[in-house]
């Protein structure tokens, strides 16, 4: 390990020392400074870049903006007490959220099986609203294409309600994108035209 950074050092007086005291006096070495590299390596980093220029990460810059930014609060300085009641109010709040967050996904999966249990009701419903079985409805198997004893009669409520024609009507396809973070590639299509 170089210490020569915490030497101190000895810098040669100010007044030169005549010849008749260079023979009385014990000899006096001319002091030579410690070290001639500064105590950081930044310097010496800088040099053996291109160009030479302390080139700042933007991370850092960034990081720093938002820390120093006039708007950005000051950080939490809590005693141990406080800083508990703080640690408990938070796990509180993000226990409320998972809960919340848990009975809107069941509430989801409530519906999405109702639904799922309506259609089957659908299709296995004949013209006169009676349930017949899997065998009579037809439609399964490795030939779905084929028709149960009852016939076409046997879903076509389903069939009805899993018709698409038609569904955006006068509305312009665009408007069937998912709603996704960021924006598309292309904004808008101008030389849309309804046919």
């Amino acid at each position: 390990m170089n210490l020569s950074a915490f030497r101190p050092v000895l810098w040669p007086s100010r007044f030169p020392i005549s010849a008749a005291a260079h023979c009385n006096a014990p000899s006096i070495r001319t002091p030579v400074p410690a070290t001639t590299s500064p105590f950081s390596s930044t310097a010496r980093l800088l040099k053996r870049k291109k160009g030479g220029k302390n080139v700042t990460d933007p991370r850092v810059t960034a990081i720093r903006y938002h820390l120093q930014h006039p708007l950005t609060p000051r950080p939490l300085h809590f005693s141990r007490n406080r800083y508990l009641r703080h640690w408990t109010i938070h796990r509180a709040w993000l226990l409320f959220l998972r809960k919340r967050r848990r009975a809107e996904e069941l509430e989801l999966e409530r519906q999405y099986m109702a639904m799922r249990a309506a259609c089957e009701h659908l299709r296995l419903m004949d013209s006169n609203g009676n349930q017949v079985s899997e065998a009579e409805a037809g439609g399964q198997g490795p030939d779905a294409g084929t028709l149960g004893p009852k016939g076409k009669e046997v879903g076509r409520l389903y069939r009805a309600a899993m018709v698409k024609r038609g569904v955006w009507g006068s509305v312009p396809i665009e408007y069937a994108r998912i709603q996704t973070d960021f924006p598309p590639r292309e904004g808008w299509n101008h030389g849309w035209t309804r046919n």
